[in-house]
């Protein structure tokens, strides 16, 4: 098993830099394939410091989007460009510590003999950010879990782990990264829960608002509640003698 770390990233000049150092640490721990950053358009100098530490961390590798397409695309991409059977996803604001990755390969390795086909989620114990977006994210939750039934408290930590070809398999829309466990389980795939810490930001801004998760969040909603009543599992086949 090898895995590939996939990290997007929009305008993070301050944070990469920190951040890759810390992957770079946890990385001669790990069987990591490849550290692939997806720069999803970014205008300030985020391309130029994952450059400049390429000498520093082992098997990184950039993706540029030429224009701005969305985390989920830009989490897509990187997917589809990484090396590694096995992906983890983490944002590249800091907040997500890339010290929790062995937690989430290990959870992993303990289940997969009896069913490879595996999501690892990872759950932020304490929240650092401040009382109104942990508000908004409390209800969002506890709306989309109802809905969904997909037994996550946490679906927006991005700290995941899951094979490369059952996301690959999933049906792609935009902001599908805040549905990840509900489709992966429709599909036949076991969610495990895992614990992971979460920091406060420390360097550059925020890309959302709580109003624009919101509304967009219940959109969403409708249209994965219906996709999910129409998906089948995965049949497994294998060919006669």
């Amino acid at each position: 098993m090898r895995l590939s770390i996939v990290v997007p990233v929009f305008n993070e000049a301050e944070s990469i830099g920190p951040l890759l150092r810390e992957i770079g640490a946890v990385a001669s721990t790990l069987p990591i394939e490849d550290v692939v950053i997806v720069d999803d358009g970014s205008r300030d100098e985020t391309v130029r410091a994952v450059l400049d530490l390429k000498p520093d961390v082992p098997r990184l590798r950039l993706v540029r989007h030429l224009s701005r397409r969305g985390q989920s695309t830009a989490i897509r991409t990187g997917i589809s460009q990484a090396r590694g059977d096995l992906i983890v996803t983490l944002d590249g604001d800091g907040q997500n510590n890339p010290a929790d990755i062995p937690l989430l390969f290990e959870a992993y390795k303990g289940a997969a003999g009896a069913n490879p086909r595996l999501l690892v989620a990872g759950q932020r114990t304490t929240r650092r950010d401040n009382t109104v977006r942990k508000l908004s994210s409390r209800v969002a939750n506890a709306v989309r879990s109802s809905i969904l039934d997909d037994g996550v408290s946490d679906t927006g930590c991005s700290l995941k782990l899951f094979r490369r070809e059952d996301f690959l398999a999933l049906p792609f829309f935009n902001h599908i990264h805040r549905f990840i466990p509900a489709l992966m389980k429709a599909t036949g795939v076991e969610v495990i829960l895992v614990g992971v810490s979460h920091r406060p930001r420390e360097r550059g801004t925020s890309k959302y608002g709580v109003w624009d998760r919101l509304w967009v969040g219940i959109h969403d909603l409708i249209g994965v509640s219906w996709l999910i009543r129409r998906t089948l599992p995965r049949v497994d086949t294998e060919e006669g003698a």
